[in-house]
């Protein structure tokens, strides 16, 4: 039993600035991955930014130098902190964990439930 929950989550102008969070819980073994994923109306979900547990990240050409990912000391906690934000941000935002529960050999990846992020231009 795993939950993502994310918050951070509305309405800003373009220039502005949102910090996304995600909050992983539940029967976590270990954690290999956290990222953010978007998807805007009439597109496909596309990823955003993605740190693995040794703090290796990665990011989506469009958002480079923009949006920063972290998380903290205990892994279980994602951030996406999003600057100089365009109206081409605008999404649905959503928090993928790959980790392993005590039931499996293979992680698995999970979602939560989505967050809106809109860009008014």
């Amino acid at each position: 039993q795993v939950q993502l929950v994310e918050s951070g989550g509305g309405l800003v102008q373009a220039g502005g600035s949102l910090r996304l969070s995600c909050a992983a819980s539940g029967t976590i073994v270990s954690l290999n991955a956290m990222g953010w994923y978007r998807q805007a109306p009439g597109k496909e979900r596309e990823l955003v930014a993605v740190i693995t547990s040794a703090g290796t990240t990665r990011y989506a050409d469009s958002v480079k130098g923009r949006f920063t990912i972290s998380r903290d000391g205990a892994k279980s906690t994602a951030y996406l902190q999003m600057s100089s934000l365009k109206p081409e941000d605008t999404a649905v935002y959503y928090c993928n964990a790959n980790l392993y529960i005590a039931s499996r050999f293979e992680p698995y990846d999970y979602w939560g439930q989505g967050t809106q992020v809109t860009v008014s231009s």
